[in-house]
């Protein structure tokens, strides 16, 4: 007779069925081929899972005391970037992303492993939540899963969960700012310090010139303001990018994507409806609401220095750093050290990988690509003054298209837009064309190959989505640096056909 499954064996296949996707989504980004990625997935789990179960046996060696630990994705994430700078030490590099490779031999990757309070602000707020808090925020808000799903999954009221995100939001706040207030800085940024916290908590707040200035110069300063700031959408990208890093907003548009996909075929997620219910989800709310009031106590207080003239900064005792403050989570579920990875795994929704904006290529060629997965797009150059997009019908016409130009993030240097064209005819194939007027270059682009002449950029349907229904709608996707000003793109053509903005 066979053995019956034991309890351990079926919080494995659970924990598989519910993080195997992210994992491998990021692992496809990290690696240069199908191969590869499953078999960087596999080695990141396992090791995932040994970090979970050493973290579980920490109380019992420190009487009581947890050190603070990130939830199952993001742990997972960690261990896939980790793995694959085991496998650069190794002499593994060739099966990594060219640009993954550059990225963990710069002083950027070492931010993630070196000194606690030099590690980036969103990873320190983030592990110094509860973890339950943790999951939800991660969930929420990288994941993207509908508030209902997240719910299911953590064990939470669906009719409150909402609430408690947004006290969660308030609470990773208050963490992010007390962290950056411990962080060594120098003169400059310690007096920016209170009034950084000071305009970053409401939308209606104006930046200071000379504030502006110094975020534009800090990026120390400026990934604080991103996380402090949770008003705009930019808190995703800065949760992600704190975490993993190198291919952070890539990542973010896949699971995007891939939770638009779930919602469309009308599945919830993998394996919500059998989870079980997350038994310190109610622990982690009666100590959230006790930390929230302190919080906007302290949160009063601190405005109300900021606002006095002559305010001095404030140079006095500082908390511990993340290796040392006494975390606030309770024990989390058990985690076992060995996971069983299927022998085939659907690949997961994609958009494109971070790579060099100087190369070029053709969309849909590698081999990981399938028909349902999203293309980087590269860039190239035009001949002067051959503009192809404007040798199409009289722009004269009635327009037939409208263009929505959504601004996803911004940062001090670059920022994240999603463009859709909605067509009233049917399209065989697509050309979309667009100006910018503050000097703002595409660096990368994905559901499309592009060009940029100057101000002028083409974006050229990739091979799995040239065809577009009568009033039907097309998407793409970039990142683009600016300086000094980001007006929106403007001048926007299909086929060389003007559109109006939706």
């Amino acid at each position: 007779m066979p053995d019956l499954p034991t309890p351990q064996d079926t919080a494995e296949a659970a924990l598989l069925s519910e993080c195997w996707d992210a994992v491998l989504s990021y692992a496809d980004l990290c690696t240069s081929g199908s191969t590869a990625a499953t078999q960087l997935a596999t080695e990141a789990f396992s090791l995932g899972m040994r970090e979970a179960r050493d973290a579980q046996a920490v109380p019992a060696r420190r009487a009581g005391r947890r050190p603070a630990r990130l939830p199952r994705i993001p742990l997972l994430l960690t261990a896939v970037r980790n793995t694959a700078a085991a496998w650069e030490i190794q002499g593994h590099g060739h099966k990594l992303d060219p640009e993954l490779r550059l990225w963990l031999n710069s002083d950027n990757a070492a931010r993630y492993t070196g000194p606690p309070l030099r590690r980036p602000l969103a990873l320190r707020g983030l592990r110094d939540l509860q973890e339950p808090d943790a999951a939800l925020l991660w969930l929420a808000e990288v994941e993207a899963l509908p508030l209902p799903v997240v719910a299911r999954r953590l064990g939470l009221d669906p009719a409150v969960v909402g609430e408690e995100l947004a006290q969660v939001r308030d609470l990773f706040r208050d963490r992010c700012h007390r962290a950056h207030l411990d962080t060594p800085m120098d003169a400059q940024c310690r007096s920016y310090a209170r009034l950084l916290d000071a305009v970053t908590r409401s939308p209606a707040a104006d930046t200071p010139n000379d504030l502006s200035r110094h975020l534009a110069r800090c990026v120390e300063c400026a990934e604080a303001a991103s996380c402090l700031r949770l008003h705009g959408g930019g808190l995703p990208g800065a949760l992600v990018g704190g975490v993993i890093g190198w291919g952070g907003l890539a990542y973010l548009e896949r699971r995007r994507r891939a939770a638009e996909v779930r919602l469309g075929a009308g599945r919830p997620g993998p394996a919500d409806s059998d989870l079980p219910p997350n038994p310190g989800a109610h622990k982690a709310r009666v100590v959230r609401n006790g930390l929230l009031v302190a919080a906007v106590l302290v949160s009063l207080l601190a405005l109300g220095v900021s606002m006095m003239p002559g305010g001095t900064d404030n140079n006095g005792a500082t908390s511990p750093g993340d290796g040392d403050r006494q975390p606030v989570a309770g024990p989390g579920p058990s985690f076992s050290s060995t996971v069983s990875t299927p022998s085939t795994v659907a690949r997961s929704t994609s958009s494109p990988k971070p790579s060099d904006p100087g190369t070029s290529g053709t969309p849909g060629t590698s081999e990981k690509r399938d028909p349902g997965a999203t293309v980087q797009g590269t860039a190239s150059s035009t001949a002067p003054g051959g503009d192809p997009d404007r040798t199409g019908p009289d722009p004269a016409e009635a327009a037939t298209c409208s263009v929505t130009y959504d601004m996803v993030n911004q940062w001090p240097d670059g920022f994240q837009v999603t463009v859709t064209i909605r067509t009233e005819k049917a399209l065989d194939s697509w050309r979309v064309a667009w100006s910018f007027r503050d000097g703002q270059k595409v660096g990368q682009m994905w559901d499309a190959s592009f060009t940029q002449n100057g101000s002028r950029v083409t974006a050229t349907a990739a091979a799995y989505n040239k065809k577009v229904p009568a009033d039907g709608s097309l998407d793409l996707g970039f990142l683009a640096s600016w300086q000094g000003k980001n007006s929106p793109a403007y001048d926007f053509t299909l086929n060389g056909q003007s559109c109006t903005k939706a």
